[in-house]
């Protein structure tokens, strides 16, 4: 695994913390339910943001992109599944 890719999926755990602690600051452990599966469709687009760049930047073919978009997507959204199912 590349050094980038760790890097996304931190920016991706980050975000999730944000998201969760917005979601309890505005609605305690409900709220944080609800923050982690906002969290869910804003990861998808950050990494698929992510493909993009490795597509057009770093002249990957999305065959090649197409592997890493899933597990930098799956690392953070599994999480957020988990502390859905914990907070819910």
């Amino acid at each position: 695994m590349e050094v980038h890719t760790v890097i996304v999926i931190s920016i991706g755990l980050i975000l999730l913390g944000l998201c969760t602690f917005v979601g309890h600051m505005l609605g305690g452990a409900p709220g944080m339910s609800a923050a982690t599966l906002v969290f869910l469709p804003l990861w998808f687009i950050g990494a698929g943001i992510n493909l993009i760049i490795g597509v057009k930047r770093a002249g990957y073919s999305i065959a090649e992109e197409a592997p890493v978009f899933l597990v930098v997507f799956a690392v953070p959204a599994v999480v957020a599944l988990f502390a859905w199912w914990k907070f819910r």
